[in-house]
């Protein structure tokens, strides 16, 4: 059975209605940017199911910004032989993935969809003519990938926080990039995909550890629920108060 895109709101989307999360690339972009891209692109989303790999190796040719649903991505510095040196990383709703394609076409990094994905393709050679051709989008997307670096510091780069705090500070990252609200409880945020190996490996700690910052998270703080692969955020203002605190 094909994957289904009825889990996402396209229409908002692709009008520009959906609000995006803060620092990303469609949040950036004006409102009247974004239709050039739908225009050029939009007929050619399409959606991923979950553990499908998007086509960013060295020989494809898109970049992607993702519209809906979560990827995990893996960065090999070392050469993919040298797998305990991999660097992982979430990427969420709004922002661009493979944008090093737009500098050297031939960059490549394994992206994974943690959740059934939602992503428009941009061929890499026309989206950097349509940058050139619109200052502001190029502006939207330098931005992003400077939040995202400094997202990403402060996320992945604390080693000196506790693992309760480095562990909500990626649940209250992905509850923005990725969650999912229900109409019947709108205090609740669910993130669907990461699994608490993911979450290791992202922040370079033992499973253990971070199923330990779980447990004190949940049963102890109770901010969140757990299940495989999902975590249901039941206090956003309380997760935040305990991953920002000093």
């Amino acid at each position: 059975m094909p994957p289904k895109v009825d889990a996402f709101r396209t229409s908002e989307v692709l009008r520009g209605r959906q609000a995006m999360p803060e620092g990303s690339f469609l949040r950036h972009l004006p409102d009247d940017t974004w239709p050039l891209f739908v225009s050029a692109w939009g007929l050619d989303a399409r959606v991923y199911e979950r553990d499908e790999e998007l086509p960013l190796g060295p020989d494809d040719k898109n970049v992607y910004i993702i519209l809906g649903g979560c990827v995990l991505q893996e960065r090999f510095p070392l050469g993919a032989a040298a797998a305990s040196t991999r660097i992982t990383r979430f990427r969420g709703v709004g922002e661009v993935v493979g944008e090093a394609k737009l500098i050297a076409p031939e960059a490549a990094v394994t992206t994974v969809c943690l959740a059934t994905t939602w992503v428009m393709p941009c061929p890499a050679q026309r989206m950097n003519v349509l940058l050139r051709r619109q200052p502001r989008a190029q502006q939207a997307l330098l931005c992003s990938l400077e939040d995202r670096n400094r997202s990403d510091e402060m996320i992945y780069c604390t080693p000196n926080r506790s693992p309760v705090q480095r562990v909500g500070g990626l649940l209250l990252r992905l509850a923005g990039i990725a969650g999912r609200t229900n109409s019947a409880d709108p205090g609740q945020v669910t993130i669907l995909g990461p699994t608490q190996r993911d979450i290791a490996d992202a922040l370079l700690m033992g499973v253990s550890t971070v199923e330990s910052a779980v447990r004190a998270l949940r049963d102890t703080h109770g901010v969140i629920t757990s299940r495989y692969r999902q975590f249901v955020v039941t206090d956003l203002h309380a997760l935040r108060d305990i991953a920002l605190s000093s």
